[in-house]
């Protein structure tokens, strides 16, 4: 069902009738239920009471906005972290990651679900060695992979992801924060611009700007 959702099988907005569900799937209820309340952790899904549940609607542009201003604020600070502490460096995880989505790559076949899966866990991983489990679950609580994956176009290219992932690892590997920082800020703006194109006149937005003082801490 989570893959029917993403890929937009199950359009936005649209109702889900749990008694359906259960008998194309020779389930209960029971277990559809449960299905429907994680991803309605997920907000992928959300419940109305005389309505039942129903799939969440697509980001709109302000919404895009927002959260890549988010995004703005916490990740290159992340990166820039990550690159500070030799002996935590994730630079070996990382390039792993990518050299994982790199075959994948070369495999052929629907990109979309593995460059989601690719880059949830890349940008995870930095945020996890920078080392502030309160500002990892933050992030993790936007759900912004899921979200921005259902504004995917099916022919998404990976190659323009993995390229510039590639920079922040170099970065980090190097131990080298200010051009980490740099390189995850210069992601974060590249991505926004791919994803705003989705939308009409999306691709004559303003800059994507983090308007705060460059810091080394989130919290001085």
């Amino acid at each position: 069902m989570r893959a029917s959702i993403l890929r937009g099988e199950i359009e936005p907005g649209a109702r889900i009738n749990i008694d359906a569900v259960s008998r194309s799937l020779g389930v209960s209820q029971t277990p559809v239920r449960e299905v429907l309340q994680r991803l309605e952790g997920d907000n992928l899904v959300i419940y109305s009471p005389g309505r039942g549940y129903s799939t969440t609607p697509l980001l709109d542009l302000a919404e895009l906005r927002a959260l890549f201003e988010f995004r703005l604020l916490v990740e290159p600070w992340a990166a820039r972290s990550a690159a500070v502490d030799r002996l935590a460096n994730p630079a070996a995880a990382l390039e792993k990651e990518l050299s994982a989505f790199r075959a994948t790559m070369e495999a052929g076949g629907e990109l979309r679900q593995d460059l989601v899966a690719h880059d949830t866990r890349f940008h995870d991983t930095i945020l996890a060695a920078a080392g502030n489990p309160v500002v990892r679950h933050a992030f993790a609580q936007t759900h912004c992979h899921l979200h921005t994956f259902r504004l995917y176009p099916a022919d998404i290219d990976g190659a323009i992801t993995a390229a510039e992932h590639s920079a922040v690892r170099d970065a980090i590997s190097a131990c080298m924060p200010d051009e980490a920082e740099q390189a995850m800020a210069e992601h974060i703006r590249n991505s926004f611009h791919r994803f705003a194109q989705a939308f009409e006149g999306g691709d004559e937005l303003p800059p994507l700007e983090d308007n705060g003082p460059p810091r080394r801490r989130i919290v001085e």
